[in-house]
């Protein structure tokens, strides 16, 4: 008789949506410890209000009092996972503070609409680990150091120099990732970069990048502090 196959063994189930909220809000307690408070505001605020515009409304009876309680609390708990995920973003961010392979994490992570981000570097130093980081949208392109500001001059100027070459007409931003006074720090990378003024509709988007695609690379070393299980190719959202 045939030996019957081994059953594989079960894969484990993704977390459900309630636990992976309340894994996220155990963790940014952790190291925000401000953020319970903020929370908290986020809920109780709107249902304040709601209790005293159902109080004070002429004409209001039990009927208009629970409807305004619940919309208050819709409300509240729209605000808690907004602000949820805006305080888990700052902790994440913070702990990749300084780490090499972050500038490019974040622009993967954070960058959306109609960005095209890689987490890859487009110029990459192996001894100094200084590194070029790229983003393309509505601005033009942004080029991103991150390292020495002094090791990542050379890589600066190189690729300056070869995204002006084939796109003369399009803007070409700059910005140094860090903690310095003149730096961008990782948490507000998208920020800075949103606010930008925009310049390119989302078809030339998809024009510059293919050319600066043509550019290729050369096998570029990953950064220590990489995964290299994470890694994501360039990517498009387009809305």
């Amino acid at each position: 008789m045939a030996n019957s196959p081994q059953a594989s063994p079960a894969a484990e189930k993704e977390p459900g949506r309630f636990k992976q909220i309340w894994q996220v809000l155990k963790m940014t307690v952790k190291y925000d410890k401000t953020a319970p408070w903020i929370m908290a505001a986020a809920v109780l605020v709107p249902l304040i209000i709601a209790a005293l515009v159902s109080i004070f409304l002429p004409g209001s009876n039990a009927l208009i009092w629970i409807l305004t309680m619940i919309l208050g609390l819709m409300v509240g708990v729209l605000l808690f996972m907004f602000t949820l995920n805006w305080r888990a973003e700052r902790v994440a961010f913070g702990q990749l503070e300084g780490r090499a392979g972050a500038t490019g994490q974040v622009l993967t992570s954070a960058m959306r609409g109609t960005w095209q981000t890689s987490e890859m570097p487009v110029a990459f130093n192996a001894k100094t680990q200084d590194a070029v980081y790229r983003a393309i949208g509505k601005p033009g392109v942004v080029i991103l150091t991150e390292g020495s500001k002094s090791g990542t001059k050379r890589l600066l100027d190189d690729e300056r120099r070869k995204t002006a070459r084939i796109l003369p007409n399009v803007p070409i931003h700059h910005f140094h990732v860090g903690t310095g006074a003149d730096d961008v720090k990782l948490v507000k990378v998208r920020k800075t970069l949103n606010k930008l003024p925009k310049k390119l509709t989302k078809p030339e988007i998809v024009a510059v990048t293919s050319r600066l695609k043509a550019l290729g690379s050369n096998a570029l070393p990953i950064p220590k502090g990489i995964d290299p299980m994470r890694m994501r190719s360039s990517r498009s959202q387009m809305r």
